[in-house]
């Protein structure tokens, strides 16, 4: 019950950070909590059943590989991202100063 309660929380919370969060980051540290009690949730559910099922063991396992390789991927995105920004940021600041370069 107590697991049961914790992937609650993490749902909610991840839920809560994805669409409140305005930094890309956040959103992608918000969408891997949500994950996490996805994940969670599925072994509880394993755990319940009589008799004790292993596939969603597995799903999860799978699951948790391809969520790390897709935030990965996902990570150097936001960082590509923030870099352009921060160059049309400098730019702007220097068109606004009369700098020319």
């Amino acid at each position: 019950m107590v697991y049961l309660s914790l992937t609650g929380v993490l749902f909610v919370l991840g839920l809560h950070g994805l669409f409140t969060a305005r930094n890309l980051l956040r959103r992608l540290l918000s969408l891997n909590i949500l994950t996490t009690s996805v994940f969670l949730l599925f072994v509880v559910m394993a755990r319940l059943a009589e008799p004790l099922d292993n596939v969603p063991h597995a799903i999860v396992l799978t699951g948790i590989v391809i969520t790390v390789s897709t935030t990965a991927v996902a990570l150097a995105l936001v960082v590509r991202i923030a870099g352009r920004m921060r160059e049309e940021d400098v730019g702007a600041a220097a068109d606004t100063r009369g700098d020319v370069e």
